[in-house]
């Protein structure tokens, strides 16, 4: 199996793939499009659309675009979207986020866990902010380091994660302030890895002994092992909504 359908499988159980309650997404989408909900948002890197489809179904006047480079998850969204009786509201592109652009700007852009897609907090936010209408807001969902990484952590991150006050600097310095965030608790945290290992575990006992049954099972126990052992400590997510700061 391929990258992209070992994350489909693992994210199946989950409100969305960033750890966040259902309750969370839904107070930083009512944060995000106060004042903006007839507006127009974009969601870079939407895989499936769970962000934006709830949106939708909130806010009869809302219309939404999302992009992504997984055929599949966008051919999932659309169906999620039909069932929802929201489809002629969105609209989902097959292509890569640095590249898409668009001929009218929009009121908010959602861009949650895909700022290592654009290099960063810097060159994400740079590129934003020609999309974003004046008076707009962005909502940015980023990886931190609530404390020193071990080296297996750091490893297995890189370097380009950063503390909670670090991530809030490089906001700042690309020119936008945070107006509103949401810190997850170790609840949040807990309930994406254990969904996200579940998840293919699961998917994996209900197939017939084989290649892809071995691949999942070997995924999930390695990822298990890598969280426990490695980062679970020392791993935090923030979701910042963002304002330019002039």
């Amino acid at each position: 199996m391929e990258r992209q359908e070992i994350s489909r499988i693992a994210h199946r159980d989950h409100p969305v793939a960033a750890p966040l309650s259902d309750e969370a997404v839904r107070e930083l989408l009512e944060r995000l499009l106060r004042g903006r909900a007839d507006g127009r948002l974009l969601d870079l890197g939407c895989g499936e659309a769970p962000w934006p489809v709830r949106a939708l179904a909130a806010h009869p006047e809302l219309r939404a675009v999302g992009v992504d480079n997984d055929p599949d998850a966008l051919r999932r969204a659309l169906r999620t979207a039909e069932r929802l009786g929201v489809a002629r509201r969105i609209g989902l592109h097959h292509r890569d986020v640095r590249e898409f652009t668009a001929a009218e700007p929009f009121d908010a852009v959602l861009c949650v866990g895909a700022a290592y897609a654009f290099g960063g907090i810097g060159p994400a936010l740079e590129a934003i902010g020609p999309l974003l209408a004046p008076g707009g807001a962005v909502l940015l969902g980023e990886t931190y380091w609530e404390r020193e990484p071990s080296d297996p952590a750091r490893e297995l991150f890189g370097d380009e994660v950063l503390d909670l006050a670090g991530t809030v600097a490089a906001v700042r310095t690309a020119g936008w302030l945070p107006v509103a965030g949401h810190t997850s608790t170790r609840a949040e945290l807990d309930a994406y890895e254990w969904a996200w290992t579940g998840a293919l575990t699961d998917w994996a006992l209900d197939r017939p002994p084989g290649p892809e049954r071995e691949q999942a099972l070997r995924t999930a126990d390695t990822h298990r092992a890598q969280w426990l052992d490695g980062y679970r400590d020392c791993f935090g997510f923030v979701t910042l909504v963002l304002r330019r700061a002039s």
